[in-house]
């Protein structure tokens, strides 16, 4: 079991890393349909991953001396971190209200109507009026909006991120995914902090954590490296199929909790 759980986190995080997903995306209904762990677990699990493998990303992207900009950079940052805390606040919650079964089918309706939306946005990207938004305001609000999403949700949220930021800042897929993977950084690192400070994490299943956080260390230096070769229209195919993938995955996940 191990060993699928590897597999899952490496391939997740490697398409995460090259598109900007940041590989939460897939690896939470993944989860949900192997049905091996809680929904708590699931998220303790996916932030691990997902800040091991953003770690690694945004040393390759420094090394490689990638640009950006930093009042968008640190607006976007700090708002992730305040989204953090909101997302796993909600979260928290969110479980402690409503039954497991009932959880899982509100997230994956959520995040299948989410993928529909995004996909749709790709696919019409050109037609869609896009900004080039300096506001640190504006920048800090969308940050806290997309790390309480991705937080409450444990999807890393990449291709949320994505779509937003080429919207605000007139991005192209690859730049977009440099702004999104430092977003994620900062959501999952202040999940990550906020549960060592809180809870803890004893009362967490965690035997496959540390294949994950080696599958995710793995995608994020393969994802850094294809991202550098392929182009940006490549970069949007294998956006637009993962998002396919996704959606085909979360109305599985609904139907089989539904049945159960």
């Amino acid at each position: 079991m191990e060993f699928l759980y590897l597999i899952v986190a490496l391939f997740a995080t490697t398409v995460g890393a090259m598109s900007g997903l940041g590989g939460g995306i897939i690896i939470k209904p993944v989860l949900d349909m192997l049905g091996h762990y809680d929904l708590a677990t699931i998220g303790i699990l996916s932030s691990s991953t997902l800040l091991a493998m953003s770690i690694v990303s945004l040393v390759k992207r420094y090394i490689e001396k990638a640009k950006f900009e930093y009042i968008k950079l640190l607006s976007l940052s700090a708002g992730a971190i305040l989204g953090g805390f909101f997302g796993k606040a909600g979260f928290t919650l969110f479980i402690e209200l409503i039954s497991q079964n009932t959880a899982k089918i509100i997230q994956s309706i959520c995040l299948t109507l989410l993928m529909i939306a995004i996909l749709l946005f790709s696919i019409y990207r050109e037609k869609v009026k896009t900004f080039h938004v300096t506001n640190p305001i504006i920048c800090l609000i969308a940050g806290i909006i997309l790390g309480s999403i991705a937080v409450f949700l444990g999807i890393g949220g990449g291709p949320i991120n994505v779509a937003v930021i080429t919207i605000l800042f007139s991005s192209s897929a690859k730049e977009a995914a440099i702004y999104s993977i430092f977003t994620i950084f900062f959501a999952q690192g202040t999940t990550i902090l906020t549960t060592a400070f809180t809870t803890g994490f004893a009362i967490y299943d965690l035997e496959v954590i540390g294949y994950m956080i080696v599958g995710g260390i793995s995608g994020g230096f393969l994802g850094s490296f294809f991202n550098k070769k392929v182009s940006n229209k490549h970069v949007e195919k294998v956006f637009n199929f993962t998002m396919i993938l996704i959606i085909a995955i979360n109305i599985f996940n609904i139907i089989q909790v539904a049945m159960y």
